[in-house]
């Protein structure tokens, strides 16, 4: 197997310089934000971040290709750096501290590119969650100072606790009925949204979650560390990896139910 393990060091040097970025305007009070064409959020900092980022990657990497948010796909070949400068731009400029850098590596393969390191660093919460293919998914203030993570072993549904971003998102996928069913089921639900829920199953304290939609930059870095966590991730179509346009995640032993019953078959 390949060892990824230059890459995740360089991911971390990236996270280490989007932190700065990212936390200098954090809560500034002259802080420019815009509204994209699809109606989001889009602040000076998410452009600040994913440029810092490009520029390093240039260097470092400069046969890589790079997929980020803000500016889009730049070169070709069989590895691609997939950026989200903030994950969670809505709570950012609202000075909520939910929020996340996401640096992904993605290898071409069979099934088209996957995952194979991500780093998710969230910089208010003075947390950070990273993992390489066949090697484990971590958390810790570095590298050399981290803990290893694993989902839970929950096997019941009634005694789960499930996460999701908000209700709006299922009732326009005409769903809604079976998140509600589902939500009822569940021992605890909380709607924690963005990258949280997953580091949260990767983690073990909570134990299913999902999205109605999604982009593969929200999804890259958060599906290599819920699966080398041990856990599933999936579109809620059930394929594996982030390409689905929406994700369900798990510890593995819940996820057949948690996609019955998004999908309406219970």
């Amino acid at each position: 197997m390949p060892d990824y393990h230059d890459d995740l060091r360089l991911a971390h040097v990236l996270a280490d310089a989007a932190d700065r970025t990212t936390m200098d305007r954090f809560k500034a009070l002259d802080l420019k934000v815009e509204t994209k064409p699809d109606m989001t959020p889009v602040s000076e900092a998410d452009k600040a971040a994913e440029e810092l980022i490009r520029g390093q990657l240039q260097r470092a990497r400069p046969r890589d290709a790079i997929l980020g948010e803000e500016y889009g796909i730049e070169g070709t070949g069989p590895r691609r750096w997939v950026i989200d400068p903030i994950d969670g731009t809505k709570n950012y400029v609202r000075g909520v501290p939910v929020w996340a850098t996401l640096i992904s590596l993605m290898e071409a393969g069979e099934g088209g590119y996957q995952p194979v390191v991500g780093v998710v660093s969230a910089p208010a919460l003075n947390r950070r969650w990273w993992a390489a293919k066949g090697a484990g998914a971590y958390t810790g203030r570095s590298l050399s100072s981290a803990s290893r993570l694993h989902v839970s072993d929950v096997r019941r549904i009634e005694d789960s606790s499930f996460a999701y971003s908000s209700l709006t998102g299922w009732e326009e996928r005409g769903q809604l009925d079976g998140f509600l069913e589902l939500s009822r089921a569940v021992w605890r639900t909380r709607g924690y949204g963005d990258f949280w829920p997953y580091m949260m199953v990767a983690e073990g304290s909570i134990d299913i979650c999902a999205e109605p939609e999604l982009s593969l930059w929200d999804m890259a870095a958060c599906a290599i560390v819920v699966t080398e966590a041990g856990g599933t991730f999936t579109g809620l179509d059930g394929q594996p990896g982030p390409h689905s346009g929406n994700a369900a995640a798990s510890n593995g032993l819940l996820h057949d139910e948690l996609l019955g019953y998004l999908n309406q078959q219970y």
